[in-house]
């Protein structure tokens, strides 16, 4: 689950988010559908994806700088 987020810049982040969202949400649909071969791979998403907000909320923050 490990994914080197820091090393990315702001920009990438933002796309990586957003790409994430997509990805989550196509998770969703597909496990009401009933079309889901790994049900665990939802939980991997958003976990990805809450790691990534909080990376962002950092640069939003102050905490980190854009170098």
């Amino acid at each position: 689950m490990k994914d080197s987020f820091k090393d990315l810049t702001y920009q990438e982040l933002l796309e990586k988010r957003e790409e994430l969202r997509r990805k989550y949400l196509d998770l969703r649909v597909n496990k009401v559908i009933g079309h889901m071969e790994n049900r665990l791979e939802i939980r991997t998403v958003r976990r990805k994806l809450a790691s990534l907000n909080g990376i962002v909320h950092e640069y939003a923050l102050g905490i980190r700088k854009e170098s």
